[in-house]
Formats: C-alpha cells, sequence, structure tokens
C-alpha cells in the first residue's frame, strides 16, 4: 500500500532541499483536456542529485511520485486524481545544454530543457533535432522521450526513440543509472535506453539525454495539394516517395472538416484553395543545396496531376509561405479544442488500410448517431488522428452517453485491422483500460514483470500505464 504527502514528510523533504524546490501545486495538477483534477506536493529538483534525494526518500516512505513534464500531454500521464497523495516531480528547474558536439552530431542535456531550445541549440551549430509538434514550445525533453512522442517528422526521422543515443535515469530507489551514451553502437546487453523511452515515468525518472542531431537541410520548401480521396493520397505517397526521396520530410491529410472548423471558430488562417476540397495533403521537404524543393516539388505536382491523382496545389515560394502551410496544420487541433470532441482518437493502420479504416470509421460512427469527424494527421507514417465531434448547433455535452460507444467503436475498428489506438501519444491513466482490453497477453504479462522487478514498491507514477496494485 502506498502512502499520502503528509505533513511530516513535506518537512522532511523540505530539510534535504533548499526552498526554491518547492513550488505552489496549482499549475502541476491540471492537464489540457481538463478531464482530470490532480493532487500533490510539487518537488521541483534542481539536478539529477537532488532528483535522487526525492525519489528515495519516496521510496522509503512508500509515497507515490508522479513526473510531470511539460504538462501537454493528452492522455492523463500526468496528473493523478486519485489514491494517496502523491509528490509530483517536476524537472523544469533542470534546463541546462550540458555538453554539445557538432562533429558527433550529439547535444546532451537536461530533462527539463524545452524542445523549441534544443532546436535552437543544434540550429547555432548548424545542425537540426528533427523532433518537432505543435507543443514545441513548452513541451521538455523528459516528457518527449518518457512518451516517446511523434510530431511530423517521423516519416523522415523517426519518433523520439530514434532521435536519442543515451540516457541518465533516477531508478525507483533513488540510484543514477548513467546512460548517457554517444554511442551509436553498444552492444552490450539489454537495451535500457529503449525501456525507459515509452515507459511513462513508471520504471524511473529520466534527468538527461543524449540526442541524435542530424545536418540541417540547406533548402525546405512545402506544398500542400488537393486529393480525390484517401485513396488517392495513398497513392500520391508513394508517388512522392519515387520522386521526392529521402528529402520527404512530412505527408499530413487533412480533411475539409478541418477547413470547416477553422472558418467556425478560428484560428484565422489563410486559405490556400479556392474552393476548399474534401481531401488535401500537405507536403515538408528538406534537400541539400544540389536539389531546388520548389522544382521538386512542381515535378511531383506534374506527375501527380498526369496520374490524375491532384488536381489543384499551392507550393511555398517563400520561408514565409511554408509557415503559413505549416499554421494550417497547426492550427487545427486549436479548433478542434474550441468545437469541444464528444471523443478524440489518436489510432495508428498499416497504410494501405487507411483508405478503409476511414471509409469504415464514417459508416459505422453513422449507425451510432449524428456527428461531424475530423480526420487528419500523419498518414505517411499510419498515425491518424480521428476525433468526433457533435453535429452542428450541438455540443458535446448533449451526447456524453455516447462517448464510450463511439471510442469503443473506433478502437475496435483499429483493433481490427491490426493498427494501434495509442499511436503517439502514450497510455497515461486514459487508456489503461484500452491497454488491457486489446494488447497481447503475453506482451502485457512481460510490462507487469517488468515494473515488479525495477519499482517492486509501485511508487512511480501509480496507476499509469499499468493499473496500480493497490
Amino acid at each position: 500500500m502506498l502512502s499520502p504527502v503528509t505533513p511530516e514528510f513535506e518537512a522532511q523533504l523540505r530539510g534535504l532541499l533548499p526552498a526554491a524546490a518547492f513550488k505552489d501545486s496549482t499549475p502541476y495538477v491540471t492537464e489540457p483536456r481538463g478531464r482530470w483534477q490532480g493532487q500533490g506536493f510539487v518537488v521541483a529538483p534542481s539536478s539529477t542529485a537532488e532528483v535522487a534525494i526525492v525519489v528515495k526518500a519516496c521510496a522509503e516512505a512508500r509515497v507515490g511520485l508522479v513526473p510531470y513534464s511539460g504538462g501537454t500531454g493528452l492522455v492523463g500521464g500526468q496528473v493523478m486524481p486519485d489514491g494517496p497523495a502523491p509528490v509530483v516531480l517536476t524537472l523544469d528547474r533542470m534546463t541546462r545544454i550540458r555538453y554539445v558536439y557538432p562533429s558527433e552530431n550529439v547535444l546532451v542535456c537536461d530533462a527539463g530543457v524545452i524542445l523549441a531550445d534544443v532546436q535552437k541549440a543544434a540550429d547555432d551549430v548548424g545542425r537540426l533535432f528533427a523532433l518537432s509538434l505543435a507543443s514545441e514550445g513548452s513541451a521538455r525533453i523528459g516528457g518527449l522521450l518518457s512518451t516517446n512522442a511523434g510530431g511530423v517528422n517521423v516519416l523522415r526521422y523517426g519518433n523520439a526513440r530514434a532521435q536519442c543515443l543515451g540516457l541518465e535515469v533516477v531508478r525507483p530507489d533513488g540510484t543514477i543509472w548513467n546512460g548517457l551514451s554517444r554511442l551509436r553502437k553498444d552492444n552490450t546487453g539489454y537495451d535500457l535506453r529503449d525501456l525507459m523511452i515509452g515507459a511513462e515515468g513508471t520504471l524511473g525518472i529520466i534527468t538527461g539525454a543524449a540526442l541524435r542531431l542530424v545536418p540541417r537541410p540547406v533548402a525546405t520548401g512545402a506544398a500542400i495539394m488537393s486529393v480525390a480521396s484517401p485513396e488517392a493520397a495513398l497513392e500520391l505517397l508513394a508517388l512522392a516517395g519515387d520522386i521526392l526521396g529521402d528529402g520527404l520530410s512530412a505527408f499530413e491529410l487533412i480533411h475539409r472538416q478541418g477547413f470547416d472548423f477553422l472558418a467556425e471558430v478560428g484560428p484565422d488562417i489563410k486559405v490556400p484553395f479556392d474552393t476548399v476540397p474534401d481531401w488535401s495533403v500537405l507536403f515538408d521537404v528538406g534537400f541539400s543545396a544540389a536539389v531546388n524543393p520548389h522544382d521538386a516539388l512542381e515535378a511531383l505536382f506534374v506527375a501527380a496531376h498526369d496520374s490524375g491523382l491532384v488536381d489543384d496545389g499551392v507550393i511555398a515560394q517563400s520561408d514565409a509561405q511554408r509557415s503559413a502551410l505549416w499554421y494550417i496544420r497547426e492550427s487545427i487541433p486549436e479548433a478542434n479544442r474550441r468545437i469541444g470532441s464528444i471523443s478524440s482518437h489518436d489510432i495508428s493502420v498499416p497504410l494501405s488500410l487507411i483508405p478503409e479504416f476511414i471509409k469504415q470509421g464514417r459508416a459505422g460512427l453513422a449507425d451510432i448517431g449524428e456527428f461531424r469527424i475530423n480526420c487528419f494527421g500523419h498518414m505517411g507514417d499510419g498515425n491518424l488522428h480521428y476525433n468526433v465531434f457533435p453535429k452542428e448547433g450541438s455540443s458535446r455535452d448533449d451526447h456524453l452517453d455516447l462517448r464510450d460507444p463511439v471510442k469503443t467503436f473506433v478502437h475496435d475498428l483499429a483493433h481490427s485491422m491490426g493498427g494501434s489506438v495509442s499511436a503517439e501519444h502514450g497510455i497515461g491513466r486514459l487508456k489503461v483500460a484500452d491497454l488491457a482490453r486489446y494488447g497481447d497477453p503475453a506482451k502485457l504479462a512481460m510490462m507487469q514483470a517488468i515494473k515488479s522487478a525495477l519499482d517492486p514498491a509501485g511508487i512511480m507514477n501509480p496507476g499509469a500505464v499499468i493499473p496500480s496494485a493497490d
């Protein structure tokens, strides 16, 4: 059984750390979708050694410990609404870029560094840290690695896991694993780095990371093209791979509903089409100086038009126009939030089945009720954000009784196609039951065995990913 934070335990921690390590809890017990109100005593260490002190004290007192990174997670992994009040551990005072090795394409930093600051530090030495997502101005490296974040560049550069070489982790007993390797090859047993990445703080606290940088593209570009259907978008993806090769960084599918929501509630955007199509695709490319992005995208448009895959499009003529195209994509989640979804889904299915998923999804939901569906996202890597909204003139509060049937239908459909009900957002607390429902029994047994072995007291992010033993 876990114990709550008591006044005596608070006093103990205050005697171990300086006054600056203790913060008001208010900003640290909420999450973006407002589904949970957390609880806990907030501690903000300034070093790995101080993190170890906190974890060791929690282990000895059997007090739960909830890691809080940038607070941008969408599955409730950063808040604990029920059970004995935990320590909420934030690394927002651990923001050092420790070392940059341009010749090695490596950057070593604290886990509390904001993603945008890592990107800038890489850019300052002529390199690129390719992880990119809408919350990069507030998301922190520790949380991004703990959830194995995806984003728009997975097609070319991979998830967060692929962009990390080594980790520093405070284990559940307070000891420190110094795994900040800068090696590309280290074949010496179990890959503990990969075990910690995606564990959502249930196996330890990531306090530092050695990140993989890549050469910065000399020339970049973007385009948006209308397509007749998801089937045409899939064919366009294959054609883009043939023509653009490794220069293709992102391939984002956008449905007309996203534009309609932007027109209805904002943010204001400049619509790139005279008539908004039902489906469009946003490309991003990056090349060496030997390739002109505009010419490459124009060649793609001509080939796609001749093949009947696209009938309209806009190619960015400047960095400002490229940013304007991406602003559309980045604004869609905010418009979704303003409308208010009945149920939002972060699913993935094999690429070739995306059109069939979209077709069956719409038909099946029509049997449940009358909805608006905003299907968009990272089609290049099979990840769709498939969000279901109330019909015009009603609100999500009018359909709360349909949230579970909608979610179950969408997740059942994705699972039946060999897909995942959590493509990039993680499990957190929101999808614990989903993991139990859809997870392979052998996998779940191994996960539970690992959790029990590394965190026998169950203090690390209790109730996240794996149900709490209590």
